[in-house]
């Protein structure tokens, strides 16, 4: 992750009056905690008094799960995800939900036993007995609950970081190591011998420790998604957000969305309060669900309308339920920022919901330093570095990690566009990817003619000989008869470059990977792609010269999976490649054509598609797109369903008429079986008939 060099030098610079406040405020926090809840009267706490999502509890005096998780943000954050985290807890459903080794108990025998495993961990710490922490099962549960409730009884014995995958980062970072089965207060244990073992940490608080971790090594994703939400249908709410500080939503009658442990689980509430709503609930449900885990520092867009910006925010804050509110319960505080506040010079489509992602490119337009004029998106950028997309930082990421990455999912999903988009951030090209199509097929093109990025597309033909060696005709043999000479492949050849290179990251894009015969095409080479085998040289079996990978080289190949299914690839192919899966994304086309939600009828058609033939059959977002953008015209959705979409469901379905009935429903002529043909004008009414009800939601 980084040296201990790295770390001295920056504990040295780290000023640790900075913290004084909120390390004064979560002592505060933390005395708090035990007035309310002294660790004597745990042997007899009531159920009452611990679970989150419980209606009618007198007073206003909060749960233990609600303190340690809204309550105290300066004794370090458990925030985000579902309640599950709390190892038992009222869904909004009224029934309880319980972790695995206590389902199917009552919930009074439950609580007995959870409460039981708390005091006897209570009383180990007390001793000091960390070991008999991992003979308490229910416990393991909740990892970050128990952890942060150690913490807060016993702060000399525990640091204020809950995460088990921050607490391995953190451990490696200063020169450790942790057991990959270890729970969180363990790796949390080990954290702390490591701290206490070096010399620049001499005389820190364990709040001094947590804040420079975070602040200077933070584990958490570089990239995080921005959004778009509207504070209310145009805008009504804005003054009343940006007043408080806040960003409301709607759709109160889910109550606390904290209590969802999953995008399906929220789906099947919203499908239960809005019958009517026939396509969009799992999509809603996603960006609900997104709402509820903003993390404090997230960006975030206030809008009204599609062509004007409100302001940008920056949340901070996790998200809370307010049930007292008569409406737009559903609230993140957001350090607003007005002086962003524009028109634009282009209508956005896909900003007519309330939820919409923003592109990294388009952000930094949006608060690019400004002339006095209106700007649009298309002002001048600043000389800040434009962050990468979430999904080129997610493969760039997988292929640091394993070495080769293979995207797979249905067709259109964008597996192709999303390889280059890494291949370019990979080359140094990175500011293309916010650039029009034209701009980045420039920037494509360029990367291709240059000597880091090959790229190839498999078919059952291609072979060893193309890939890494073979004898091919000699086009310059100028002798009777055919003359074979010894040819490097594509391969071979980006390999010789790299190796002159070690300094530069050179690249392979496979497209249609799994069209090719991989064993055939690989040979012994498929060893070699191991990071730990880079290096390795190997005799190849035509020329008997001595090969290896270097170790800066990646490979990038995509499969569409309606193909072929990952499953039936090579276990040695599969066993070398970390496989990322690229699906259908309604957020992508987001937008109305007429009385048509694109987003809504997308994901219903791709219920539909995956109920009646299966996921991987489903269509891709770029069937509905336009030069990069949603569809917006009759004329285009006309072109887009009739001449692509009908076409590849009708090579699904194969010719049974009733398969395609039950994808298409009134679509489909019931004499003939085949899909209706109707004018553009009149495609989007029926469409919006069959997939979607018109329902948008409360505050879109």
């Amino acid at each position: 992750m980084t040296s201990g060099v790295d770390v001295r030098a920056a504990a040295t610079e780290f000023d640790r009056d900075a913290v004084a406040a909120s390390q004064s405020a979560a002592e505060d926090e933390r005395k708090q905690v035990l007035s309310r809840f002294p660790l004597d009267e745990w042997p007899d706490l009531p159920l009452e008094r611990y679970a989150l999502g419980q209606p009618g509890l007198p007073g206003s005096e909060p749960t233990y799960c609600r303190m340690l998780e809204f309550l105290t943000p300066n004794l370090g954050s458990i925030r985000g995800g579902s309640a599950a985290k709390h190892i038992m807890y009222h869904h909004v459903s009224g029934e309880w939900r319980l972790a695995a080794p206590l389902r199917g108990t009552d919930p009074r025998d439950a609580w007995a036993e959870l409460r039981g495993q708390f005091v006897r961990a209570f009383e180990a710490v007390e001793a000091e007995d960390f070991e008999a922490l991992d003979d308490l099962d229910v416990l393991r549960y909740g990892p970050t609950l128990v952890t942060k409730s150690l913490a807060t009884y016993f702060p000399q014995h525990f640091l204020p970081i809950y995460a088990g995958e921050h607490l391995r980062r953190f451990v490696t970072l200063l020169g450790g190591s942790a057991q990959g089965d270890a729970p969180a207060w363990g790796i949390n244990r080990r954290l702390l011998e490591l701290v206490l073992s070096r010399d620049e940490f001499e005389g820190w608080s364990r709040h001094e420790v947590m804040r420079f971790l975070y602040g200077h090594f933070d584990p958490r994703p570089r990239q995080r998604t921005i959004w778009k939400i509207a504070p209310g249908e145009r805008g009504h709410l804005w003054e009343e957000c940006r007043a408080g500080a806040v960003i409301r939503v709607g759709w109160d009658q889910l109550g606390d969305l904290g209590l969802y442990q999953s995008d399906t689980d929220l789906q099947q509430a919203l499908d239960a309060n809005w019958p009517g709503r026939s396509g969009g609930s799992l999509t809603l449900a996603r960006r609900l669900l997104a709402f509820r885990d903003l993390e404090e520092g997230d960006r975030i867009v206030a809008n009204r309308g599609t062509d004007e910006v409100l302001a940008t925010g920056r949340v901070s804050g996790g998200y809370r339920y307010e049930p007292d509110r008569p409406e737009f319960q559903h609230v993140v505080p957001v350090d607003w920022d007005p002086s962003h506040a524009q028109k634009l010079s282009k209508r956005r489509h896909g900003w007519q919901s309330t939820f919409a992602k923003v592109d990294p490119s388009l952000f930094a337009a949006l608060t690019a330093p400004r002339a006095g004029s209106v700007p649009g998106v298309d002002q001048a950028q600043s000389d800040t570095p434009v962050p990468l997309p979430e999904d080129v930082q997610t493969v760039l990421d997988a292929l640091e990690r394993k070495g080769q990455v293979i995207l797979h999912g249905p067709p259109g999903t964008g597996k192709t566009r999303l390889a280059l988009g890494a291949a370019l951030a990979l080359d140094g090209r990175a500011d293309a990817l916010g650039g029009d199509s034209r701009q980045r097929a420039q920037a494509q093109a360029a990367m291709l003619h240059g000597d880091r990025v090959r790229m190839v597309t498999f078919h059952p033909s291609y072979g060893y000989e193309d890939f890494v060696e073979g004898f091919k005709p000699d086009l310059n043999a100028t002798g009777p008869g055919l003359t074979l000479a010894l040819t490097d492949g594509l391969f071979h050849c980006l390999c010789s470059r790299a190796a002159a290179h070690p300094e530069q990251t050179f690249l392979l894009v496979v497209d249609e990977i799994n069209r090719g015969d991989l064993p055939r095409i690989f040979g012994e080479l498929i060893t070699l792609l191991e990071l730990d085998k880079r290096n390795l040289p190997v005799a190849l079996p035509i020329s008997k010269r001595r090969f290896c990978v270097p170790p800066n080289v990646r490979v990038i190949g995509t499969m569409n999976s309606a193909d072929r299914s990952i499953s039936h690839l090579d276990a040695a192919v599969r066993r070398r490649f970390a496989f990322l899966p690229v699906g259908p994304d309604p957020d992508t086309v987001s937008g109305t054509v007429g009385p048509l939600d694109l987003a809504a009828f997308f994901e219903s058609l791709n219920t539909r598609i995956a109920r009646h033939l299966d996921a991987d059959h489903q269509i891709g977002h770029a069937y509905l797109l336009r030069d990069g953008e949603p569809i917006a015209t009759e004329e285009d959705l006309a072109a887009a369903f009739h001449h692509e979409v009908i076409p590849l469901l009708e090579d699904y379905c194969l010719g049974r008429a009733e398969l395609l009935h039950r994808i298409l429903g009134g679509l489909v002529d019931a004499d003939t079986g085949r899909a209706l043909l109707m004018p553009p004008q009149d495609l989007a009414d029926a469409l919006a008939t069959e997939f979607t009800s018109g329902l948008s939601g409360p505050d879109a």
